[in-house]
């Protein structure tokens, strides 16, 4: 039958929760996040643009499972006594910990980000202050909202912004192409699609600095009311204070059953992980990767306390997904290794994809709610004794 465990899982995003419910299939768990409703990620450049769907409480979402939610932040972890500190002055035991911290965006890149900007997180706020409008004095939401980041993150919350934004003017700075990693026609069709929607594009543009009224740049000064960054993430420090082995990002370095290399009673998903698969390689930080590897997780956590060792973690890639507002997107299919194929999707047809799976992912959460062990992702097909295998697809990512 195998030993019951006490599973703390650390942080309540996409990785965390689908490692929670899967692993309280036969085990105790233990929830702790500082938020009392579930945040959709991959829905906040929706958010920011004032399109808010229902919330999603977070004890909802694990009720009827073996899982005690806890509203707290962990300050500290001691692997070596199995137990997390929480900022209420609680200390939890455990027999294995599952740390899903994931990402945020990073605010240290230039001076005055976190001074002078808004970030995704902060996706309410953002929403808020543009109701307010420019405080012009004339009492329209009008001024100039500049997002910095050409990555699908920036491309995202430009158009929806520039789509559902009023009056504002809406700008987009990026440090090469918008949507590098795109085909030649998947950027083309970025491209026209922002100007189509009155964005203002500057590529090639290095930020220097963001101060109250826009940004310096190394092509002189971008005049603005609001500062939007969304160019790069990083990860939480708690894993290398705890004494985690970790990489030069301070993403732990975890072997393919997901356990951390320095800590094998720490298991670590999601972004806050350094995730290499054979075949795939480096796993890039995304929705579609944290739900995967928070699962395998929890699989791997249910083998050992059975006494087997825990299979090899299996993932491809499909595609990547982008949308441009509510009415047209990008589906890039690609190959195994995360490059574009010549093939892209593109108007409508994108953007019905993408929303059916932004409504999958909570939908899949759901499912697993109700029946643990019924998400599934894609995988590399195995090839018969043999013969040679083919280039696989990918699996089909929404970004942070």
């Amino acid at each position: 039958m195998g030993q019951k465990q006490h599973v703390v899982v650390v942080g309540a995003g996409y990785a965390g929760v689908t490692a929670a419910l899967r692993v309280s299939r036969r085990h105790q768990v233990t929830l702790v996040d500082p938020k009392e409703c579930f945040t959709e990620r991959i829905r906040l450049h929706e958010m920011a643009a004032g399109r808010t769907g229902p919330p999603v409480a977070l004890r909802d979402l694990v009720a009827g499972r073996e899982i005690n939610t806890v509203r707290a932040t962990a300050t500290s972890i001691d692997p070596g006594a199995r137990t997390v500190l929480l900022d209420s002055g609680t200390t939890l035991t455990y027999d294995r910990l599952v740390y899903a911290l994931g990402s945020s965006t990073d605010t240290t890149r230039v001076p005055g980000i976190a001074e002078h900007a808004y970030t995704l997180e902060q996706a309410q706020e953002l929403s808020a202050r543009l109701a307010r409008g420019s405080g012009s004095g004339t009492g329209t939401r009008s001024g100039t909202v500049t997002v910095v980041g050409g990555g699908a993150t920036g491309i995202e919350l430009a158009a929806e912004l520039a789509e559902s934004a009023g009056a504002w003017h809406v700008r987009l700075v990026t440090g090469g192409e918008p949507g590098n990693g795109l085909s030649a026609a998947g950027r083309t069709h970025v491209r026209n699609s922002l100007e189509r929607l009155g964005v203002h594009l500057h590529s090639h543009t290095r930020v220097q600095a963001v101060h109250r009224g826009g940004l310096s740049t190394d092509h002189g000064e971008l005049t603005g009311d609001v500062t939007v960054w969304a160019a790069a993430f990083t990860v939480p420090p708690l894993a290398a204070e705890a004494g985690l082995r970790v990489d030069e990002r301070g993403r732990a370095l975890v072997d393919t059953a997901m356990r951390s290399l320095s800590h094998p009673d720490v298991f670590v998903v999601g972004d806050a992980a350094r995730v290499t698969v054979p075949g795939t390689g480096e796993l890039r930080m995304a929705c579609a990767t944290a739900m995967p590897t928070g699962a395998h997780a929890a699989e791997a956590i249910d083998a050992l306390a059975h006494g087997r060792e825990p299979k090899p973690l299996r993932f491809r890639y499909l595609a990547q997904a982008i949308s441009l507002g509510r009415h047209d997107g990008v589906i890039q299919p690609v190959r195994t290794d995360d490059s574009a194929h010549r093939l892209v999707i593109t108007g409508r047809p994108a953007a019905r994809i993408n929303e059916w799976i932004n409504r999958y992912t909570l939908a899949s959460l759901h499912a697993e709610r109700r029946r643990p062990g019924t998400y599934r992702w894609a995988k590399p097909l195995r090839p018969a004794k043999g013969a040679v295998p083919p280039a696989p697809a990918a699996q089909a990512q929404r970004f942070p």
